[in-house]
């Protein structure tokens, strides 16, 4: 799949300046007997200063691998990543030192991401001396950090061990070092998953709070769809390694296009009816008494990889891999049946053959 042949303005954009490009990057794994696993597929999208793109998919979608890629901890099998219009070098240390002073990895795990033989003032103190150069007040700054990721008193904690730490305590502990490096794009990966459900809108909100004051370009890694709407202003939503549908959060929370945005938002529980276009008229969603199957491993094959568990999927769909096909200028989904699957936004012959040329 590939997006060069269509021109799309990112839902995000108008926050503020580019910062990071991914453009069609790819990688695969060797898994043995001559297989391959395309962890991602030609993807691409824009991070922009102080605004938040969600990265939505379920468990083995790619997306992580794909938040590793940005972070320069997994090599490129191909495309191009640019951080401030320049392609990225990780090559060498210094290189990569440098690129680390700028993008910033926060994990899902926030006790598996801090050494628990340290302290929490040890945690942040080294990035600080690292990052920010000898002339810094490095007791100083370790408590503006804190205070940043609300842990006052600060004095309090700093001399704490993570496992004398909650979950959420631990997990601002993460972002504060994150901060140390005064970064401008911030790579969050599923980082309110493993926290209480009481205290995951306080710890968005936190984020939310980070990104504003620090104009932050986020890159949010989630499989809660319902979250995405509220928190980020660009939803992309992954399947098999590539981006199936992408544009405004909100867009395409409501009024999902693609079969499988349309399952993940079905079954995404939400007080305020996430999803009610799908009650209205309902395309894509699994059908009763149908069985749930299992994610589809991302060895060669053709034809669209979401095809086995669609009900809208014809001969077309196993045979050719769709191209993101746009919608709007902002709005796109990578489906033959879009006619079929959102027969709002795209008008055509329902349930008829190839989507209507747009």
């Amino acid at each position: 799949m590939t997006e060069q042949a269509i021109t799309l303005t990112s839902a995000a954009a108008a926050r503020g300046p580019l910062a990071m490009e991914a453009i069609s990057v790819s990688k695969d794994f060797r898994i043995g007997r001559g297989q391959t696993l395309h962890a991602v597929r030609d993807v691409s999208f824009n991070l922009h200063r102080g605004a938040v793109v969600a990265l939505v998919g379920e468990s083995g979608s790619g997306k992580s691998t794909a938040a590793r890629l940005l972070a320069g901890q997994e090599r490129l099998t191909s495309g191009t990543i640019k951080l401030d219009g320049k392609p990225v070098d990780v090559t060498s240390h210094r290189g990569f030192r440098r690129y680390k002073s700028q993008v910033q990895y926060v994990f899902q795990d926030p006790f598996a991401s801090l050494n628990p033989v340290h302290t929490v003032r040890y945690h942040l103190e080294r990035p600080v001396k690292l990052h920010q150069g000898r002339d810094t007040d490095v007791d100083a700054e370790v408590v503006t950090l804190m205070e940043q990721v609300r842990l006052t008193p600060a004095r309090q904690f700093l001399a704490k061990y993570p496992h004398e730490l909650s979950g959420g305590q631990r997990q601002r502990v993460s972002f504060a070092r994150a901060l140390a490096a005064r970064p401008s794009v911030l790579l969050a990966d599923e980082p309110v998953s493993m926290l209480d459900v009481s205290i995951r809108l306080e710890m968005l909100s936190l984020l939310d709070d980070l990104r504003r004051r620090f104009s932050l370009a986020m890159l949010y890694i989630t499989h809660d769809i319902a979250s995405a709407r509220y928190f980020a202003d660009e939803v992309l939503v992954m399947y098999a390694g590539e981006i199936v549908e992408r544009g405004p959060a909100e867009e395409v929370t409501q009024q999902p296009a693609h079969p499988y945005t349309q399952l993940l938002v079905a079954s995404a529980p939400d007080p305020d009816n996430l999803g009610s276009a799908l009650r209205r008229g309902g395309n894509g969603t699994r059908r009763p008494g149908q069985p749930r199957p299992r994610t589809p491993e991302r060895v060669a094959a053709a034809g669209c990889p979401f095809s086995p568990r669609c009900p809208l999927a014809e001969d077309r769909c196993r045979q050719e891999d769709p191209a993101l096909l746009p919608i709007t200028t902002t709005r796109a989904a990578a489906c033959w049946r879009l006619d079929a699957a959102a027969p709002e936004l795209v008008p055509g012959r329902p349930g008829g053959g190839s989507t209507t040329e747009i």
